[in-house]
């Protein structure tokens, strides 16, 4: 029998009580200082906001769609989301007087992603430096798995929070303000990584830090010009399946096939589906990577480039298709889209590459841009393979950059680049022509050619996933934080039944009196068939010239365009 003053105790009491329990539950977990007001917690339950604090967490909002054992990090959009729902509960005037505290308490894979949000939103919003948002995170001596690729069995290579918070640092678009407020740390750090690996010739002239800032960041990131709805939808494989890797330079996609069709419950695209968005976005080169699914003349005969560099799926490329591969890009006149299979594993391994030599990323840099921006990139050992490329492209990078400066300053007399993949020989011998051998290496896995492979498989797993609103939808006030300065233009996809004609504006076809020729290369079909050669009349393009120091890829168009809706 309980006494009654047990039964008139105040709720007040009770209130006091509880919160007593949580403040010791809260003491033994971890709490890490972001700023005055932000706080990153890791929790062992879920607490409620207070009087003086209020609290978030994103676990069940924000989920990574996993391959096979791939557990993040969080792709682009949800990233974005992330960013306009703490930007707004920081600048709300009903939370100015609290703290602000953002916590997970999932599993260690659930913290690995929250971590990464937070550290990732430290470095482009709260101007903190990789090596400082990551020093906050482990300030507690708290760890965090590392992520791994998209496979099963023994993860081979670890890509650990660090390299993300580098990627995010390295291509995001500086305000005038960040540069300013940007500590000579950060400039030091800059400097000593070479990236860009810019040759300035002006003993006369002192360059600032800010300008040398303002060079070395790439702007691939820039949340006032993301339009997230487009990045959602047009990664869906109904939709394409297609993400940028490099705004305006690099678009990598799941392989067409020759017919639009559903096949085992999921969507095939035929190349006409994506002319639309790709005129509209200046693709003009098309690099396919897997077996010939499509003829390429449907691509070459609307206008397009089309080059083919075949080697197995899940493998590695060799020297020669690397080589190729570069200067093909080198000497583009718009954008690529590169493709295999399914767009993820010798795609990011070859645009990888590229990022290495020419923007001077770590391999582990590379990587996670490339995760973030279409998950399920670069596998197995193909991850070891950009690390060991580093280097050597690295040092191509250098040579490469130090003779646009050269001719920039009239000391190179020499203006152009040929194409390596044009049939011109030097002393009587082609650096890229492969040996029989090698033809016979890359053309005979009867696995790639008549079997299901891994793309195949990681393909299937993508189009399986549901059609939704994987993150919710944002609030018109949430949109305002991050304003778009375009709307998106809606274009269907298109029947492989259909006339090009339909597909494409005649107006946005090369004009007639350019005299262009496109061009259409590959490897050979078989270990016994020759080499196919490229017309000699192929003009070469100056690539020197047009490719300046302080911006190698395009400017990302204003007016994008939605492509299968």
């Amino acid at each position: 029998m309980k006494r009654k003053s047990e039964k008139r105790r105040p709720e007040s009491m009770k209130k006091r009580r509880a919160a007593q329990r949580e403040e010791a539950e809260l003491k033994s977990d971890i709490h890490i200082s972001v700023s005055d007001q932000l706080y990153f917690a890791v929790l062992q339950q879920k607490i409620k906001s207070t009087a003086d604090r209020h609290c978030f967490c994103i676990d069940d909002e924000l989920s990574y769609e996993n391959f096979y054992a791939d557990f993040g990090p969080l792709n682009l959009a949800m990233f974005y989301r992330f960013c306009c729902k703490l930007t707004k509960k920081l600048k709300s005037c009903t939370l100015a007087k609290k703290k602000i505290v953002f916590y997970t308490c999932g599993d260690q894979k659930k913290q690995a992603n929250a971590a990464y949000l937070i550290g990732s939103y430290a470095v482009m919003h709260l101007q903190k430096t990789p090596e400082e948002a990551y020093s906050l995170l482990v300030s507690r001596n708290s760890t965090y798995l590392p992520f791994r690729d998209a496979s099963f069995g023994t993860c081979m290579y670890n890509l650990n929070i660090l390299d993300c918070l580098c990627a995010i640092y390295k291509v995001q678009r500086f305000s005038q303000s960040d540069v300013s407020r940007t500590s000579s740390f950060a400039v030091a750090h800059l400097m000593k990584c070479n990236t860009f690996c810019i040759v300035f010739h002006a003993p006369n002239e002192m360059y600032s830090h800010k300008m040398y800032l303002q060079a070395l960041q790439f702007g691939w990131l820039d949340f006032s010009q993301f339009d997230v709805e487009e990045y959602e939808h047009y990664e869906r494989a109904e939709n394409g399946d297609f993400n940028w890797i490099v705004p305006g330079k690099f678009l990598a996609f799941s392989g067409p096939h020759p017919k639009s069709k559903m096949e085992n419950g999921y969507p095939l695209h035929a190349p006409e589906a994506y002319f639309p968005y790709f005129r509209k976005h200046n693709i003009t080169t098309i690099v396919r990577l897997n077996k010939k699914m499509y003829d390429a003349k449907r691509f070459t005969d609307m206008g397009f480039e089309h080059h083919d560099l075949f080697f197995v799926d899940g493998s590695t490329p060799n020297d020669s298709i690397v080589r190729m591969f570069l200067n093909i890009c080198e000497n583009a006149d718009g954008a690529i889209a590169v493709h295999c299979k399914a767009g993820l594993g010798r795609t990011g391994t070859l645009i990888g590459c590229y990022m290495m030599k020419h923007y001077r990323l770590t391999a582990a840099e590379a990587i996670a841009w490339m995760r973030i921006c279409r998950p399920g990139s670069v596998i197995g050992p193909q991850q070891n393979f950009v690390e060991d490329k580093q280097s050597s492209l690295w040092s191509e990078g250098d040579v490469f950059r130090e003779k646009m400066n050269e001719q920039e300053n009239g000391k190179l007399a020499v203006t152009r680049i040929l194409s390596g993949v044009d049939d011109i020989t030097i002393n009587g011998s082609n650096k890229n022509k492969m040996s029989k051998k090698e033809e016979a290496e890359l053309y005979n896995d009867d696995e790639e050619m008549n079997g299901i492979t891994q793309g195949d498989k990681l393909r299937a797993l993508k189009s399986k996933r549901q059609a939704r609103a994987s993150t919710g939808s944002l609030s018109q006030e949430e949109k305002n934080i991050h304003s778009r300065s375009s709307q998106s233009l809606r274009i269907l996809l298109q029947s492989s039944g259909q006339s090009c004609k339909a597909v494409v504006n005649p107006s946005h076809l090369p004009d007639a009196s350019e005299k262009r020729k496109r061009t259409r290369t590959s490897l050979p079909a078989n270990s016994v068939g020759g080499r196919r050669t490229v017309s000699r009349r192929r003009r070469t393009r100056c690539s020197l010239q047009s490719m300046r120091s302080t911006r190698l890829c395009h400017s990302i168009p204003k007016a994008r365009a939605p492509l299968l809706r």
